[in-house]
């Protein structure tokens, strides 16, 4: 089925389409050296508690309904809601907890701070572990500096996933390539990274062209990101949403974690999924040709090192989780 044909069945009416969406099989992939079986949609954990519980719960639900088995959250997101919009979504049943990874962040740095924001994210999700635990948006060399060091971050993640805690661990981030690869030298135990895959990411400081080779090359899953740059690249007329989706998917990607503040806009990315289609290499480079000529760099990805700052020390303009 192509994108024309599944959105004339998709936009039918009511129950019909639902059910064309629900009955079309989901997209899987093993999350690289984990060895889990990842639905390539995983529900972005910030955007889908942006409009409250109630929508939250919601979208869950509808996620799990359509085939969506990765379900994102951290600790800072919503000041803990969005871990808790999961233990009222699955409500410590066993038979939904079941059916779903549960990954979510800790972006303290130390050994006590990190394990703290562990045992209160599985008090809020109302789980005894997570699939997935991450060391959360390391942007600067000085935190990459803080969890290699003595009592720093690693030892929690160490510790959490010897204890049984969490089944694997990772490291997410969306500033700077270089720090990326330092936290990939690092240390041998990481099993994923995430990172941002865009439609304009090649262009300025890629993590792309960099770091993903080398994740792949040492086995491990790779979650994409930003996929359409917090909105920028829509905003702005630089892609349309489903050039950014098919873009990202069409990239050695394993799943990506992606955004929806809706059931609809849920619905209509995980739609784009389910009729995907690989972006042939005449089709990228007509892609990155066209988004070469407009703007890029950290005026649309605000994430990313500001460029006056690519070869010092400066932070990022945007923090994962805040409002957008």
């Amino acid at each position: 089925m192509d994108r024309r044909q599944f959105l004339q069945v998709s936009s039918a009416v009511g129950v019909t389409a639902a059910k064309a969406i629900a009955d079309t099989p989901m997209p899987m992939s093993t999350l690289g050296k984990s060895g889990m079986k990842v639905s390539r949609y995983t529900v972005g954990g910030y955007h889908m508690r942006v409009k409250g519980e109630a929508e939250a719960v919601k979208i869950i639900h509808r996620a799990i309904d359509l085939g969506v088995n990765m379900f994102d959250s951290a600790a800072k997101y919503h000041d803990g809601a969005s871990d808790e919009a999961y233990g009222v979504a699955l409500g410590g049943k066993s038979s939904l907890r079941g059916k779903v990874l549960l990954m979510s962040k800790a972006e303290k740095r130390t050994r006590d701070e990190a394990m703290l924001q562990l045992e209160n994210t599985l008090r809020r999700m109302k789980t005894d572990y997570l699939d997935l635990w991450c060391c959360h948006e390391v942007v600067t060399h000085a935190e990459v500096d803080k969890i290699f060091g003595p009592s720093g971050s690693l030892e929690a993640f160490v510790k959490a996933k010897k204890e049984g805690k969490v089944r694997h661990i990772g490291f997410t981030g969306h500033a700077d390539p270089a720090v990326h690869q330092r936290l990939l030298d690092g240390y041998d135990g990481w099993e994923t990274v995430q990172h941002p895959v865009n439609c304009i990411d090649p262009h300025y400081l890629s993590f792309v062209n960099t770091v993903l080779p080398n994740i792949r090359k040492k086995g491990l899953g790779l979650l994409a990101m930003k996929s359409n740059a917090i909105g920028a690249l829509t905003k702005n007329n630089i892609a349309t949403i489903d050039e950014c989706l098919r873009y990202t998917w069409s990239q050695d990607v394993d799943t990506l974690v992606s955004g929806a503040e809706t059931v609809e806009q849920l619905e209509h990315n995980i739609g784009v999924l389910k009729s995907f289609k690989k972006m042939s290499k005449a089709e990228i480079t007509s892609l990155l040709d066209r988004t070469k000529k407009g703007p890029f760099g950290s005026k649309i990805e605000s994430y990313k090192k500001k460029e006056e700052a690519a070869y010092g020390h400066g932070l990022p303009s945007h923090r994962d989780g805040e409002a957008e």
